[in-house]
């Protein structure tokens, strides 16, 4: 039997023999199929990348490299990012003209009194007692433009107060983009500023002689207290008060904001007897300008001798300063550029300044132009008929874009249109004296309309709260909202004139308020400096 089983076992080897041989061969012929496979897929890619290198792209392999290598597009700006205000205009104007408009907002009354009235009263809570001794001499800078001074002077008047010191008549200073040399008799009367608050500080318009002397007939000598911003009474009493004891006279420049709005009541009283009071145009200034009221009010027949006034920031520093984009071609791109580096060199080219014009008009920094405040206003129901006042400085590009609010407002008047050359011939070259011309119109028009935060809107408002019994009767834009809208190429007439409503009723509902403890007296002078009385 084992004779038999192996051979039985050779068999077995000998038949199994060649199927194992032939396995073996395959997969050796496997290996180099798939070698040669991936050898030929190389040359191929190699192949394609050598076309492209040369220019060509002919061929599956070279388009299927070329479509890899394309860029990705960006994504869409967000709403209100770019400028399209111009288009959203030429869509609307066939339906804007076309519409039916409501009675001219002008026609109504929005004063509305409702229980009691808000009535100045600063010189009955004004208490009078005989000034003690001087401490010493107090010198201020008073820097900026119009508005910015008169912080500067009224707070002068409350440190003043503070230090129990005399004030010496505040210096002006020579601002790279005001360009203004005037001195404060030149555009406040310095004689009734004095005289209205000779019971409360002393004020002369120089320093002594023999003061002056003492330190060389150059007030830059004079010892320079530097001061934060907002600094609260306790501070000049600890820091100031010292230096002045010892040398007679101390100076503090630049002044502009230096002193906190939360203050001891007396102090802030003399706050708003400074600005509300004491502070009055010179008697050029005034005349000029209470005749430019008078021509404003004959050319506003049409509604009742009532005119709107709008503060248009929309000057080449202005534009240039908010980094934002309209145009957006070279031309415009150059002259924004050297206009920022004339006013404020290199600022805004320090290491890590990053600027984004369309977040900056998104977030509503970027001044309206003369188009947007013309179909706002428009949307908000003043039609052609309306009289419109614009104080503003030189308006950058003017003949492109003046042209648009003139077409919507035809009785649209300046400071050019209402004064002859002649008139203004005093004011040329004096950028703060023009402010006060402004300023002045814009106190007595029916609604004012501010189109970008700064001073100017700011003091007006609350002058305008404190003639009119506490209500200013303004309208502040959701600049926002509007550029969103404006940015819409779909947008219909009614739909926009819709949301413009809404905005000024909201507005006129903030036309009125009481001040905080952390907010300016020179936006809302109540209950500071007015009292309440019932209705008579």
């Amino acid at each position: 039997m084992p004779v038999p089983a192996a051979a039985a076992s050779m068999r077995g080897t000998e038949a199994a023999g060649p199927r194992h041989a032939a396995r073996r061969l395959g997969r050796v012929l496997d290996g180099r199929r798939r070698r040669a496979a991936l050898l030929l897929l190389a040359l191929a890619y190699a192949a394609a990348m050598l076309m492209l290198a040369t220019g060509g792209g002919e061929g599956l392999g070279a388009g299927v490299v070329v479509e890899a290598a394309r860029p990705r597009r960006a994504p869409p700006a967000p709403p209100g990012s770019v400028y399209r205000s111009h288009l959203v205009f030429e869509r609307v104007l066939p339906e804007m003209r076309a519409f039916a408009s409501r009675p001219n907002p002008l026609m109504t009354s929005h004063h509305k009194k409702i229980g009691k009235q808000w009535k100045p009263c600063i010189r009955k809570r004004l208490t009078e007692s005989e000034l003690p001794s001087s401490n010493g001499f107090l010198v201020v800078e008073a820097n900026g433009g119009l508005n910015q001074q008169r912080i500067s002077i009224c707070d002068a008047i409350a440190v003043a107060r503070i230090l129990n010191a005399t004030l010496v008549t505040p210096v002006f200073h020579l601002n790279s983009v005001w360009r203004d040399s005037s001195k404060f008799g030149d555009i406040f009367d310095e004689d009734h500023f004095i005289e209205s608050l000779r019971k409360h500080v002393r004020i002369v318009k120089e320093l002594p002689e023999d003061v002056f002397l003492r330190f060389g007939h150059n007030i830059s000598t004079i010892p320079n207290m530097r001061t934060k911003a907002f600094s609260p009474p306790s501070y000049y009493l600890q820091q100031v008060l010292p230096k002045m004891l010892e040398l007679g006279a101390v100076r503090i420049a630049p002044f502009s904001n230096r002193l906190a709005h939360s203050v001891p009541s007396d102090v802030q009283k003399l706050r708003c007897l400074a600005n509300y009071e004491a502070l009055r145009f010179s008697e050029s200034i005034r005349i000029l300008a209470e005749n430019m009221v008078g021509r404003m009010i004959k050319r506003s027949s049409l509604t009742g001798g009532k005119y709107v006034s709008v503060h248009l920031r929309f000057e080449e520093d202005m534009v240039a300063f908010s980094c934002c984009t309209y145009d957006g071609d070279l031309k415009e791109n150059n002259a924004m550029e050297n206009a920022r580096e004339r006013s404020w060199r290199g600022k805004f080219h320090r290491p890590g300044r990053v600027i984004n014009p369309e977040a900056n008009r998104r977030n509503g920094r970027c001044p309206l132009t003369p188009l947007e405040v013309g179909m706002m206003l428009r949307g908000m129901g003043f039609d052609n008929t309306t009289s419109l006042y614009v104080a503003s400085g030189k308006i950058y590009n003017a003949e492109k874009y003046m042209t648009p609010l003139r077409q919507l407002f035809p009785l649209l008047q300046t400071k050019q249109t209402l004064a002859t050359s002649e008139e203004l011939a005093l004011f040329k070259g004096h950028s703060s004296r023009l402010a006060a011309l402004d300023y002045t119109i814009c106190l007595h028009s029916e609604v004012f309309v501010m189109t970008q935060g700064s001073n100017f809107p700011h003091f007006l408002m609350g002058h305008r709260r404190y003639m009119y019994g506490g209500h200013a009767n303004t309208i502040k834009p959701d600049k926002s909202k509007l550029v969103q809208l404006f940015d819409n190429p779909n947008i219909r007439w009614n739909q926009f004139k819709h949301q413009m409503q809404d905005m000024r009723r909201h507005s006129e509902t903030k036309g009125f308020g009481l001040r905080k403890p952390q907010e300016s007296i020179y936006n809302l002078p109540m209950p500071d400096c007015m009292c309440q009385q019932a209705e008579t």
